[in-house]
């Protein structure tokens, strides 16, 4: 599991099953589970994990069966992101009326756990120096996950994400609130490079040891 104890609180804006939503937060855990993970819990067993670990108050919390250990990160201008990757599963966010939904996708991976790679989820954390306001924050999860994007399509990955990507965006909790994160914006154009370097190199990794898909 990768965890991030940042010496003070931290303001985060997060789709993860743990701490979602915009708020103060004390830590971020990505936790690695095993292949066919079934749980319709995972807050309750995120939180079990985090408290195992001595965390402590309001957390964030993500899961993937993707290795942990071959985290990627890249830089830009202060901005740091962390990505985790795996692409067993890889889809188009717009799809058909008749393409199955979540829990037939759930089975769907489950069946198909002896697959290479396991099951495949792109999960990002990304610190940001300065405050955003909230309305930045939530630009900056359009910005870092059109970034994600674009990254798989130039590694020629036929989706735009996986249906269990996570992303987390933190940045200090004082001082003036950035009010934008678009990707033309002084602070959204380094979130999306630093996403885009991550993940780009997470996904010729994964290719590497898996092989085209």
């Amino acid at each position: 599991m990768l965890l991030w104890r940042p010496a003070s609180p931290v303001l985060a804006v997060s789709s993860a099953p743990l701490g979602g939503g915009i708020g103060v937060r004390r830590w971020v855990l990505n936790a690695q589970v095993p292949k066919g993970y079934d749980r319709t819990d995972p807050d309750v067993h995120l939180h079990a994990v985090a408290a195992g670990l001595g965390c402590r108050g309001p957390g964030v919390g993500l899961c993937t069966a993707a290795p942990v250990e071959r985290v990627r990160r890249s830089a830009d201008g202060g901005v740091v992101a962390d990505a985790t990757v795996g692409l067993s599963h890889p889809a188009w966010a717009a799809v058909l009326d008749d393409e199955p939904f979540c829990e037939d996708f759930l089975a769907a991976r489950r069946s198909s756990q002896n697959e290479p790679g396991g099951p495949g989820t792109v999960n990002l954390v990304v610190w940001v120096p300065v405050r955003l306001g909230e309305a930045a924050l939530v630009n900056a999860v359009a910005t870092a996950t059109e970034a994600k994007t674009q990254a798989l399509l130039e590694a020629g990955v036929a989706g735009t994400g996986t249906a269990s990507d996570a992303v987390c965006v933190c940045c200090p909790t004082g001082g003036p609130a950035e009010p934008y994160a678009g990707p033309r914006s002084r602070w959204g154009a380094r979130i999306a490079r630093a996403v885009h370097g991550a993940v780009a190199a997470g996904t010729a990794d994964w290719l590497d040891r898996n092989g085209p898909l």
